[in-house]
This record gives structure tokens, C-alpha cells and sequence, in this order.
């Protein structure tokens, strides 16, 4: 059965930190999958998800500051609609992780700072909008309407693009952007999709997956490695403004002494796994197909 890739948009939110040695670094918000979800379930992720048809046309593009949609389209190689995933990705955002990177009318006319929840009293607001946005009661964009809100997409950089296996039982064509946390709000796991959230540095994510502590999926362990050697948000976000050569990667599915092997552009025998697979068109063997689902599916039970 032929699986639909759906669009995608996920964000990695930084923020600066410390090292054990009381160096300067940086943090990158995850969170944790239900262990009942369909898809990737218990895996440490970035906030995201599919771009919906309400992120997509002018009424959205008329709330975000500094990004037009042919802009964002010419980035992203695509015709059309690219905005979408900025503002796919902001809405997953504040969904997931109760993030909202935006900016008061007022304050962008004045050059102000990103939207600030302290106040206990905005908080609750916006946790309320949160809700109301994340039972699908009302659209992201009715909220910044209500709030004098702009999307800040000019803070959001693109620096990754991966597509999504065609074993998985769901399928994504994912940008992967990245900006800088405001200092004004606390992320924290909707309690639904995800159920737990952490600031990690990148180089310790990676250690504790390499432990077997927790579960990271490639394209995540891929973006970690991208910005793990950097050590303050004003380096990642220069880095991520520079990014112009963004490669499409889909990685290869395969079982190799029973163990699932995921291969990737540049790795050893990925052009031959392609051409195989090219090859053999839809006619996977249903052993790998039994493996790659209850690699993504769901871990009832797990801890």
C-alpha cells in the first residue's frame, strides 16, 4: 500500500546555557512522543508537524513579519506556498511546546523584543489559546488576530530537508528550521502527542542516545550534529541565516543481520540500496516491512 507524504515543518528552539565546566553553550528544546502514537512513538523530538491548509494563502502571510511568500518559496526551491511551512512550524511550536515566536504589532513598530508570557495572567491567556488552538477550536491565526500578534518567520532560518522513509506507516516531506527561544516563556509537552520535554545540549542528546538512554530518530540525530560544536544562539542563528545549499535526503530502509539499517546520502552502499530499491519498485520483502513498522509504531507499555 502506497503511503501519502504529507508536508512537514519541525523547529529546533535554542537557547543559551551553560556545560558542566561552566562554559558557555547552548540547549535545544525536545520532546518526548506519546509511547502510544502511531508514529515514532517514545522518541525525543523537535516540536512539529504537517502543515495544515489554515498555515497555507494571504491571511497568513498578511501575520508574519519579515517573509513573504515568494521569499520563502525561492529558500525552499518550491513554486509556491513555502510560507506555509514557517508558519506549520511556529504553529507546531506553540501546540507542542507552548512557544509562541511572535511580536505585538506595537512592538515591531517600535523595534520591541518577542511576545513575553511572565505575567502570570498573560500566561494563563495564552495557555487557554494554546488549548483552544491544539483541540482544533480555533486557528493560530485567529489568535494572533485577537492578540495583535505577528508570526516572527524572519527569526526562523531553514537548514534541513528530509523525507521520510517509504516503509514508515506514515510519511513526511520535512523542513527543519531553527531560532532562538524567547526569554519570555516556558516551554513545556502538551500532555497529549507528547508527554515529556527537556533543554538538552545537543552533544549530550547525542551521548545519551548513543548509551541507549533515550531514542532519537536520524534526521534528529543529524540536526543535533549540525549544531552541537556551536556555543551561544547569536553563533547557531548566524550560521542558520547563512544556510543556502539545503540537499533533499531520503534515506534507505534495510534489515542487516537482523538488525533495521537506516542509510543516508554519502554513506557506504546508499547509491546501490537506491538503485535496488528503484529496481524492485513496491515489491519489499514483508519481513522489512514488519521491522520498519514496529520500528515507528506505537510502545504501549514502555518506559
Amino acid at each position: 500500500m502506497t503511503v501519502t507524504v504529507r508536508d512537514a515543518a519541525t523547529v529546533m528552539l535554542i537557547r543559551d546555557s551553560h556545560d558542566e565546566a561552566g562554559l558557555a553553550a547552548i540547549e535545544v528544546c525536545m520532546l518526548r512522543r506519546n509511547l502510544a502514537s502511531e508514529f515514532v512513538a517514545g522518541a525525543y523530538v523537535f516540536p512539529g508537524g504537517s502543515v495544515d491548509p489554515e498555515d497555507r494563502g494571504p491571511e497568513a502571510e498578511a501575520l508574519c513579519r519579515g517573509r513573504t511568500d515568494a521569499e520563502a518559496s525561492a529558500i525552499l526551491g518550491v513554486e509556491s506556498g513555502g510560507l506555509a511551512f514557517w508558519v506549520a512550524a511556529l504553529r507546531e511550536c506553540f501546540e507542542e511546546a507552548g512557544v509562541l515566536v511572535a511580536q505585538r504589532h506595537e512592538d515591531d513598530e517600535r523595534g520591541g523584543g518577542v511576545l513575553d508570557t511572565s505575567d502570570p495572567a498573560v500566561a494563563r491567556r495564552f495557555e487557554a489559546h494554546r488549548k483552544a488552538v491544539n483541540d482544533q477550536m480555533r486557528p493560530l491565526l485567529d489568535v494572533c488576530r485577537e492578540e495583535g500578534l505577528v508570526l516572527a518567520a524572519d527569526t526562523v532560518h531553514f537548514v534541513s530537508h528530509w523525507i521520510t522513509p517509504e516503509l514508515a506507516p506514515k510519511r513526511f516531506d520535512t523542513r527543519f528550521f531553527v531560532t532562538a527561544a524567547p526569554p519570555g516563556q516556558v516551554a513545556h509537552h502538551d500532555e497529549g502527542e507528547t508527554i515529556a520535554s527537556i533543554w538538552v545540549r545537543p552533544d549530550d542528546a547525542l551521548a545519551r542516545h548513543a548509551a541507549g538512554e533515550i531514542e532519537l530518530l536520524p534526521p534528529t540525530i543529524a540536526n543535533l550534529g549540525s549544531i552541537a560544536s556551536f556555543r551561544s544562539t547569536r553563533e547557531v542563528m548566524e550560521w542558520a541565516s547563512a544556510v543556502t545549499d539545503v540537499p533533499t535526503i531520503l534515506p534507505i530502509v534495510l534489515i542487516e543481520d537482523g538488525q533495521l539499517l537506516v542509510l543516508r546520502p554519502g554513506d557506504d552502499g546508499y547509491q546501490e540500496a537506491l538503485e535496488d530499491r528503484q529496481a524492485a519498485g513496491l515489491a519489499v520483502h514483508e519481513d522489512l516491512a514488519d521491522a520498519a513498522r514496529a520500528a515507528w509504531g506505537p510502545k504501549a507499555g514502555s518506559v
